[in-house]
Order: C-alpha cells, then sequence, then structure tokens
C-alpha cells in the first residue's frame, strides 16, 4: 500500500499543481532557476484533490496536535485551505497577511483569535521556511505549529524550523515527488540526478552544471 506522501504526490503532478522541467528550468521570483514549480492554489478547483487534502490535513492535526485551539492559514495560498480545515474541525480560524494592511486597522492577522490559544499554521507550501515562521512569530503564544501541503525540504528550512522550536509536518515532499514522477512516467530515470542535485542548493544550481563537473 502506498504511503501519503506518495499518492498526494501523483495527484499534485496529475492536475499540474507541481511540474517538472528538468532540462528547461523555471525562474523563480527570488531569481533562483529551478527545475520545478508548484502552485498548490490550483488543488482548490479539483473538488477530489481538495477533499483528500482537506481531510488528510485534520486528519494528521488530530492525530499530531490534539489540544489545538485555532487554526490559521498563511495568505495568500493557504487562505481557503485553512477555511476548509478549521471548518471540518469545527475550530475558530484567522489567516495571516504576509504584512499588515496600509490602511483601515492596519492588521496583520485576519479575524479573532483568543490569547494564550494552541494554534496549528496552515501552509499550502514550504520553501524555505521564511513565509511560515513570520507568520507563525506573528501569532505565537502557548504555542504554534505548523503543517504543510507539501515541503522541498530544503536544508535552511529544516534548520529555521528547528531553531525556532516549532513542529513541521508535511502531507507530501520532495523525496516522495521524485519517487511518483519517476513510477508514473513524468521525469526519467536520468533526470533524477538533476533534480536531487537542484534540491541540495538550489540558489546556485543551473542547468546543464553537475557539481561533479566544477
Amino acid at each position: 500500500m502506498k504511503h501519503l506522501d506518495l499518492i498526494l504526490a501523483e495527484k499534485l503532478l496529475k492536475i499540474s499543481a507541481i511540474k517538472l522541467q528538468p532540462e528547461n528550468p523555471f525562474t523563480w521570483a527570488s531569481g533562483w532557476n529551478s527545475p520545478i514549480y508548484t502552485d498548490n492554489r490550483k488543488t482548490l478547483s479539483y473538488p477530489d484533490v481538495r477533499n483528500f487534502i482537506k481531510v488528510e490535513l485534520a486528519r494528521n492535526i488530530l492525530e499530531n496536535f490534539p489540544e489545538v485551539d485555532a487554526i490559521a492559514g498563511v495568505a495568500t495560498g493557504a487562505i481557503a485551505q485553512g477555511a476548509l480545515v478549521s471548518d471540518a474541525l469545527g475550530l475558530p480560524y484567522v489567516y495571516v497577511r504576509a504584512k499588515p494592511k496600509d490602511h483601515g486597522l492596519e492588521n496583520l492577522i485576519e479575524g479573532d483569535l483568543r490569547p494564550g490559544s494552541k494554534v496549528v499554521v496552515i501552509e499550502d507550501l514550504v520553501s524555505t521556511g521564511g513565509s511560515s515562521l513570520k507568520a507563525v512569530e506573528a501569532i505565537r503564544n502557548a504555542g504554534c505549529e505548523v503543517v504543510a501541503i507539501f515541503s522541498y525540504e530544503f536544508p535552511v528550512a529544516t534548520k529555521a524550523f528547528k531553531e525556532a522550536n516549532v513542529n513541521l509536518l508535511t502531507l507530501s515532499n520532495y523525496t516522495a515527488l521524485i519517487t511518483a514522477a519517476l513510477e508514473t512516467g513524468f521525469i526519467r530515470e536520468k533526470d533524477v540526478d538533476t533534480l536531487r542535485e537542484w534540491r541540495k542548493d538550489p540558489s546556485v544550481w543551473s542547468p546543464g552544471v553537475d557539481k561533479a563537473d566544477e
């Protein structure tokens, strides 16, 4: 029986929420070259995938953080999924902006959050962990953890969450994605080394450059 991480990776690939192009990389907003592009907001357009993610996020939260008092979504990608999960669990919900509004009440957190609440933050994608941990910092009281749909498993993110003393759980991850993509024909065996090399240090990776040849 396949594990959850492989099952979800296949679903994300099939609806093109994740695209792999080792030989024709994308350019991220950061300027990084990348053989992968992820847009998990696409899952909202597919009821079966959307509900699968909602159920699995809710299940993971109940199993790992049973004392949770509220759910928070990270703007903008996880606002909708966070709301779905909070509804499934019957819990209060807020979402955290990337920065405070520049008008009105200038809110950073939208919604009412009881002081001292134990909060689980829902994230659609973890890359370096910056946006997730910024949201944690904004709402952290008695406790705050992060549950995400997908993680690139960057070493810098692993270190950042550990240093912030925040637990990170993900439904799927980059390692599972490579396995699922190979099994389902989205990539070829020769692409595997390229994809693994990129994850080690994405900030300096360039297409066609093998670390062994440098």
